[in-house]
């Protein structure tokens, strides 16, 4: 089955530092190159490697980098017709510093991300994966579209956005980390399920008020770079689901790709653009 990609592809420009500053503070950092990334981008090739056959639905700039970007998609084996290069904005970019113990700080400049369009041709039985670094309102009708065509609908509320309460409601699952967890208790949103990634403890997927699966976090000998993590378990996640694949076992595959996805540089392996 297919897996439909919606979100952003963006050109990581990554920077190595000691620590991550205080406010106020200048610190001295290091050029760690240029990237291929955006949560949909990794999402979408997460979700490659994992198996799936991939759609990317997206936008990027009329420019270098953006056929950059829609090269290496094609490369992947993934299906970039739905990549929209028409645009009048800048391929999208993320600021990301990266501290010596493996965690990062972003800052994400959209660009052409916020020309991205819903998708057009779906078929019952596979799979959305959409997150939130592309217009709400495109997401929300993207959602609705392809849960009328009969498609199972992932959501990765990421950057959290409060979602329209008829959208969330249809996503099996809503896939956050604990933090989003807390901001989607407090809206008083009820998705059919939900995964919530703890990071180095593994995740969770709960039913109700009930859990159906956990998975414990896995050792990882040393994290090079916690880049996109989350995107590898949403991508591997999708995969699994898309496969047939059942909630536990669906969630194991998906723990084991962002326990992978720490161990090398950038949020996709070989991602140099």
């Amino acid at each position: 089955m297919t897996v439909y990609v919606l979100g952003a592809l963006n050109v990581d420009l990554v920077t190595r530092v000691p620590h991550h500053p205080a406010p106020g503070e200048t610190i001295l950092g290091r050029s760690d190159g240029r990237f291929a990334g955006g949560k949909g981008g990794n999402q979408a090739m997460a979700a490659r490697r994992a198996g799936a056959e991939v759609v990317m639905v997206g936008c990027v700039g009329d420019d270098e980098l953006g056929w950059a970007y829609i090269s290496r998609l094609q490369d992947a084996g993934i299906d970039a017709d739905q990549v929209d290069a028409t645009t009048a904005g800048p391929t999208g970019t993320a600021l990301i510093t990266v501290s010596d113990d493996g965690e990062n700080s972003i800052i994400v400049i959209p660009g052409a991300n916020e020309s991205a369009s819903v998708p057009a041709g779906f078929v019952s039985g596979e799979v959305l994966l959409a997150s939130l670094e592309v217009p709400l309102s495109v997401v929300a009708e993207t959602a609705r579209a392809a849960h009328e065509a009969g498609v199972r609908v992932v959501l990765n509320l990421a950057p959290y956005a409060d979602l329209p309460a008829d959208v969330i409601a249809l996503a099996d699952p809503v896939i956050v980390n604990e933090t989003e967890a807390a901001q989607l208790t407090d809206a008083g949103l009820r998705p059919a399920s939900v995964v919530t990634t703890l990071g180095s403890q593994g995740a969770t997927w709960t039913r109700g008020s009930g859990e159906v699966a956990r998975e414990p976090g896995i050792a990882v000998r040393r994290v090079v770079d916690s880049t996109g993590a989350g995107d590898a378990f949403c991508g591997a996640l999708a995969a699994a689901l898309a496969g047939g694949l059942g909630d536990a076992d669906a969630l194991r595959e998906a723990n084991a790709a962002g326990a992978q996805a720490v161990s090398w540089q950038g949020a996709q392996p070989d991602g140099a653009i």
